[in-house]
C-alpha cells in the first residue's frame, strides 16, 4: 500500500508540472532586482478587483488584458516574463505564462510565492487610483 501511495503521488505532481508548464522559478531578490532594472514584464492572473488594490509594482493585469496580451508585451521574444498570482498553492499563474509561451517568449519564469509571499516579505504593492 505504501508503495502505491508515493506512486500516486508521484504521479500527481508529474500531471500538475506538465498542466501547470513547469515553468523555472524565480526568487523574490532576482524578481526586485529585473523590477529595477527594469528588464521583466510582470504578470498578475488574481484578477481586475485584486489588481486595483494592490500588485507588484509594474505588473500589467493578465485578466484585463488577455484578448490584448501580445500588443503589452514586447517585441523582444527574448524578455524576462514572469506570471504570478495568489500564493505556492495557486497554480492560476500557469495561463499567463501559457499565454506568453505560445507568443514565442523564450524567457518565461513563475514567482510562486505571489502576492502573498510578496506582502509578507515586507515589499510594496502598486495600488490603481
Amino acid at each position: 500500500m505504501k508503495k502505491l501511495t508515493v506512486s500516486l503521488a508521484t504521479l500527481l505532481i508529474a500531471t500538475t508540472a506538465v498542466f501547470a508548464g513547469n515553468y523555472e522559478n524565480i526568487s523574490i531578490e532576482e524578481l526586485k532586482t529585473a523590477i529595477a532594472d527594469k528588464s521583466v514584464v510582470v504578470v498578475d492572473v488574481n484578477g481586475t478587483e485584486s489588481f486595483t488594490k494592490g500588485h507588484i509594482p509594474t505588473a500589467i493585469d493578465f485578466v484585463a488584458v488577455k484578448d490584448t496580451f501580445s500588443e503589452k508585451l514586447p517585441t523582444d521574444k527574448s524578455t524576462l516574463v514572469v506570471a504570478y498570482c495568489g500564493s505556492e498553492s495557486c497554480g492560476a499563474y500557469a495561463a499567463a505564462a501559457k499565454a506568453a509561451k505560445d507568443l514565442g517568449y523564450t524567457n518565461v519564469k513563475h514567482f510562486a510565492p505571489g502576492l502573498k509571499g510578496w506582502k509578507e516579505a515586507g515589499e510594496d504593492l502598486q495600488a490603481v487610483n
